[in-house]
């Protein structure tokens, strides 16, 4: 007779996979929101609103089908914020792109046929645009050595040798030593810290639409938030046994999505990479425990959006190339894992190549962002070789 792993441990492992996915890329979530016009105070209410409203979606997918499912912000959507910059319409644009993202996720729940036109995106595409957005926001780790070495060398060192001894705690220590170097450089300018800026606060937007930011954002943002999260969510979900509810779950977030937006959250799915840390058997060896888990981790995610504001703050005292740094650093895995699907079938190569230098260019083209652009590219590439084959 074997005795049953105390309820502590799939508590434990929700807390991990909350502490490791915020701290892991929160830093990419600010820098989007900044690079589309949102002021410091609107990027902290957009952290705080994917945060609640990712935590609450874990809570209630969690308790209601009994299964380890994690939310997550859209790390690749806020890197294709990042990409595109200010936007025609500017920050209210952003807002309008984050709500209609959000209907087309509920769209694909309501709507099957659109979930298959999705699908029907070559993988080898979808992920070369994706590896074209997060180019230029990877190679910031190296540019800040040149900028600013003493800030960023720390930073580094920190990523590399933890990602040797602790891979899953290489970004999270990455960013601890990043605090550290914001502390040391407050402390030789003598800086003080306004207490005011660390409360939380929601920052609501009303929201303008205009056919670039529609074209050129928002469906990227749906693409990338589909084809980089929700799918690989359901399979690495359905790798330790557990088949997520598809219509619930693309309700769940599509709806949190809606809700987050005015306040400045760009769109929240299923967990991909991190899913694995609450479904697997190290959360606890009873597969029928670890729901516990995915409840645990969206409880933790509403305590984290409580210092939204106090990770904004220190992101915005932060030394020159720091938190970049820090940002292309978490970024690095995405990278590498969408360049290896991208061009794994030396059939799809050349489209695939075609749509990364179109994405890693960012030229925008009638106020339409290069992501659109790539995809078109990359499809239109791809048609006219693939012409007559079966």
């Amino acid at each position: 007779m074997t005795t049953a792993a105390p309820l502590s441990r799939p508590i434990l492992a929700g807390v991990v996979t909350a502490l490791v996915g915020f701290t892991s890329s929160f830093a990419v979530v600010l820098t989007g929101l900044g690079a589309v016009g949102a002021t410091p105070a609107q990027a902290a209410s957009g952290l705080l609103a994917v945060s609640l409203t990712m935590g609450l979606a874990c809570i209630v997918l969690a308790w209601r089908y009994r299964m380890p499912i994690t939310v997550a912000w859209s790390t690749p959507g806020a890197a294709l914020l990042a990409a595109t910059g200010v936007v025609d319409g500017g920050w209210s644009a952003a807002v309008g792109a984050f709500l209609v993202a959000a209907a087309l996720i509920l769209f694909t729940a309501l709507w099957p046929a659109l979930g298959a036109l999705i699908a029907r995106i070559p993988p080898s595409i979808a992920q070369a645009m994706l590896a074209g957005v997060l180019l230029p926001l990877c190679l910031a780790p190296i540019t800040g050595l040149v900028a600013n070495p003493w800030g960023v060398v720390p930073v580094v060192l920190t990523w590399l040798v933890f990602a040797r001894l602790a891979p899953r705690w290489a970004v999270p220590l990455a960013f601890v030593a990043a605090a550290v170097v914001v502390a040391v450089s407050l402390v030789q300018e003598r800086s003080a810290v306004d207490a005011g800026l660390l409360a939380p606060r929601i920052e609501l937007t009303a929201p303008t639409f205009t056919v670039g930011t529609l074209v050129g954002l928002a469906l990227p943002l749906f693409i990338v938030t589909m084809a980089s999260q929700n799918v690989p969510g359901i399979a690495i979900m359905r790798s330790f046994g557990y088949e997520v509810p598809w219509r619930p779950a693309m309700l769940v977030t599509g709806v949190g999505t809606a809700l987050g937006a005015t306040a400045g959250g760009h769109a929240i799915n299923l967990a991909a990479i991190s899913a694995a840390l609450a479904a697997s058997p190290d959360a606890d060896p009873d597969p029928k425990r670890r729901w516990v888990a995915g409840v645990s981790t969206g409880v933790s995610y509403l305590v984290l959006g409580g210092f939204s504001a106090a990770f904004a703050t220190l992101v915005l005292l932060a030394p020159e190339a720091v938190i970049p740094a820090v940002a292309g650093l978490a970024l690095f895995a995405a990278f590498g894992s969408s360049v290896q699907q991208a061009i794994d079938d030396p059939g799809e190569r050349i489209p695939a190549v075609v749509t990364f230098l179109v994405a890693a260019s960012g030229v925008a083209v009638l106020g339409v962002s290069a992501a659109f652009w790539a995809l078109v590219a990359g499809l239109v590439v791809r048609t006219v070789l693939h012409a007559g084959r079966r």
